[in-house]
Parts: C-alpha cells; sequence; structure tokens
C-alpha cells in the first residue's frame, strides 16, 4: 500500500481571487466613525425632543389656580435644548464627510476640519449637559441652606423626563469623545 502525497499550497501561492475581500484600515475607521455619528445624533435628537417636551401641571388650593413647569422656565434647561439640538443638526451635516471619508480614506484636511469642530461641540454639549445635571440635581434634593425644596415630589414626570434625557445627552458625550480619539488614529495612520 502506497499512500499518495498531495502537495500542499503554502500560503503564499494562494490567489488573491481566494482570500477574503480586506478592508483598508482607513476604510474600517471611517465606517465605524459613521456609525458613531448616527448614534450620537439620535441620543441628542432623543434628548432634545424629551427636554423640549415635557411639562407638568399640578392644581393647587383650588382648580383655579395652577402651577406648571416647563422647560422654559429655567434657562438652563432652554439653554440644554439648544444645545443638544445644535449637537444633532452638526452631527447630521457631518454624516457627509463621514461619508466622504468611507470612500476617500487619504482626506486629511477633512478629518482635521471634524476634529476641530467635533471638539468645539464636544465642549457646547458637555456645558448644556453638565448645567441641566446640576438642575436636575438640585431638583431632585434641594438645598436646606438656601431654602430650595426639592420639587421633583411634585413634578414627578416632568423631573423623570429630563433626568432621562441627560443620559441620552450625556451618551453623546461619550461618543463624540470616541470620535476625536478614533479621528486622530486615523490620522496618525496615513
Amino acid at each position: 500500500m502506497t499512500k499518495k502525497v498531495v502537495p500542499q499550497e503554502s500560503p503564499a501561492e494562494v490567489s488573491e481571487e481566494d482570500a477574503p475581500p480586506k478592508i483598508a484600515p482607513g476604510k474600517g475607521l471611517s465606517i465605524v466613525d459613521f456609525v458613531m455619528r448616527i448614534v450620537a445624533a439620535i441620543a441628542t435628537l432623543g434628548s432634545t425632543i424629551a427636554v423640549g417636551t415635557t411639562n407638568q401641571t399640578l392644581p393647587m388650593f383650588t382648580q383655579f389656580i395652577r402651577f406648571k413647569a416647563r422647560y422654559q422656565d429655567l434657562p438652563t434647561f432652554t439653554f440644554f435644548v439648544v444645545t443638544n439640538g445644535i449637537a444633532t443638526a452638526y452631527l447630521v451635516l457631518s454624516l457627509v464627510l463621514s461619508i466622504l471619508h468611507i470612500f476617500m480614506t487619504g482626506a486629511k484636511v477633512t478629518r482635521t476640519v471634524l476634529i476641530i469642530l467635533d471638539m468645539i461641540l464636544l465642549s457646547l454639549l458637555t456645558a448644556g449637559a453638565s448645567s441641566a445635571a446640576a438642575i436636575v440635581h438640585l431638583a431632585h434634593t434641594g438645598n436646606v441652606e438656601a431654602n430650595w425644596s426639592a420639587i421633583c415630589q411634585q413634578y414627578n414626570s416632568f423631573c423623570e423626563r429630563v433626568s432621562g434625557s441627560l443620559v441620552g445627552s450625556f451618551l453623546g458625550i461619550l461618543v463624540l469623545m470616541l470620535l476625536i480619539i478614533l479621528s486622530a488614529i486615523a490620522l496618525s495612520r496615513k
């Protein structure tokens, strides 16, 4: 009995047609950038809608005297809605450049511009979310020294919606931080 020895191809002899298609590293980063911008846009849009449409009315003493809580009553919440709206608009508009980077992985100037604009937007969004978080904390706990009582016991649904929208806004902040790091890595590879 003789065994037939079949010569095996070395990895160098495998044709490129048989190998799975490879995605260029810059293209893969660009696709991740695109998806992350969509996630951040959805998060900031959700925060904008949640706070912008929330209000709660409580009857006090009689049915003719009512107290109403709206985001317009506090300038901090107005600033929060505006910053999240600006962030959403910017992220949607930046999708065009993100798509451009998928097809043109060597675009250095537009990546640099995106990094700068992302940092500016990150600062703006952080300011809006942080100021709103401070007011939400004050609404939940009050401040005994300033004689401010916690209003979230009375305006429960208003406080819940605003607190929930903070999660979306801080998610947008986290994604923007990751986008800046990702863009810096993409630039350093070129």
